[in-house]
């Protein structure tokens, strides 16, 4: 039997596992992203049912610009690697290339500019967690608390380099989170994100 986190997507698999799941202890956390053990589901058959999808969603996806399709199918082929669906993941990364390559260039991108979208950011997230919670959506409840910690630590580091410049990047390296975003700068990867908890090897140098 598998048993799917569904913050994370971690998978616990029975069979390869010592102890099964249901033996687990009450106050056990994902390795991954530190959910609890409640919120853990069984992974249900799966049934080729074709998709019904509303013409409103497709829709929606039209008004999306190029850099935001490009975004979003970056973070789906991430959903999927956390899924060990690697098939699918490569599938979304192609996209994800695509629409990066047909992005037009931001002629006004400065560093002030985003500082001022990451403040902007930070603003919307109260609004954003209130809806979360009011539909009683944990998932996109934890998205929001990670997300504004992230938002904000992000924020931090572009004040600071407006501030120091280039001297702030000198004999250092820049770590990135692959599961929530966090950045770090340090000669090396934190032991622990201090986000979402995971080890160094999910950080990613850039």
């Amino acid at each position: 039997m598998k048993y799917v986190c569904q913050i994370c997507g971690y998978v616990y698999d029975d069979d390869k596992q010592k102890v099964p799941f249901e033996q687990l202890p009450d106050d056990w956390k994902c390795p991954l992203c530190g959910a609890s053990k409640s919120d853990f589901k069984a992974e249900e058959p799966v049934v080729s049912v074709a998709p019904i999808v509303e013409k409103s969603e497709v829709a929606d996806l039209k008004k999306l610009s190029a850099g935001q399709l490009a975004a979003v199918c970056s973070n789906l082929a991430r959903g999927c690697e956390k899924q060990y669906k690697q098939q699918e993941a490569d599938l979304f990364n192609e996209l994800a290339d695509y629409f990066t390559a047909v992005t037009p260039a931001i002629d006004d991108a400065t560093v002030q500019e985003v500082a001022r979208l990451l403040q902007e950011d930070i603003n919307n997230y109260p609004t954003v967690r209130t809806t979360a919670d009011s539909n009683n959506d944990r998932g996109a409840a934890r998205i929001c608390v990670w997300g504004e910690k992230v938002t904000r630590m992000l924020s931090s580091l572009v004040n600071r380099y407006l501030n120091e410049g280039e001297a702030m990047l000198n004999d250092t390296d820049i770590w990135v989170c692959t599961v929530c975003g966090f950045v770090y700068i340090g000669e090396a990867p934190p032991e622990l994100c201090p986000v979402c908890k995971v080890p160094p090897f999910k950080f990613e140098k850039i």
